[in-house]
């Protein structure tokens, strides 16, 4: 082999070998790159799966949350509905009570107005049922009081007492509304016990 061959080949060989060094480096390189790319996506993937996530707990939370609160108005609505039934039946058994216990609640409404004086009005079917005692019932009571002969149509129940300028309405309607908190209490316990 000539010097000039030899040239050649150690020039080839130097050349191969740094083909191969640079391939080997690009090789590198590539793997390097190609692991640092798949492990960025794939935080990159887990970091979207964990927002996804947690955007879903939230708004399963906020769901729930809205569902708990659409349950309780119901359930409220539920209630209110079956307080007022109670109520209307409470005031349309008073209504329909037997002559005998309608005026003796009267009689009792009475008694809770002690010492008052004026004259008591009652509506016409209870002017027409009325027992012809009431006025002396009424001072058993403590009540210095005159009947009315004339109908007060105003009310449906129970009876007003004027002194003067002063009525007071002791119609089942009017002490319904005047102790309606009271009522609708104690019908919710009732109604509704745990």
């Amino acid at each position: 082999m000539s010097n000039g061959e030899k040239i050649i080949a150690s020039i080839r060989q130097e050349s191969d070998e740094r083909i191969a060094q640079i391939t080997a480096e690009a090789d590198k390189v590539y793997k390097e790159t190609v692991e640092k790319a798949e492990k960025q996506a794939q935080e990159i993937r887990h970091s979207g799966e964990h927002r996804v996530q947690l955007q879903s707990e939230k708004l399963l939370a906020s769901y729930k949350s809205r569902e708990e609160l659409e349950k309780r108005n119901l359930l409220l609505k539920t209630k209110r509905k079956e307080i007022e039934k109670a109520v209307e039946h409470i005031y349309q058994h008073m209504l329909k009570l037997p002559d005998k216990d309608y005026f003796e609640l009267l009689i009792k409404l009475a008694a809770t107005m002690d010492k008052k004086n004026g004259t008591v009005f009652f509506n016409s079917r209870d002017l027409k049922r009325m027992p012809s005692d009431m006025s002396k019932r009424f001072g058993k009571c403590g009540l210095n009081v005159t009947i009315s002969s004339k109908p007060n149509d105003s009310i449906d129940s129970g009876f007003i007492l004027a002194d003067g300028d002063i009525e007071e309405n002791m119609s089942f309607l009017s002490i319904i509304n005047e102790k309606r908190e009271e009522i609708e209490d104690l019908i919710g316990r009732e109604l509704f016990k745990d």
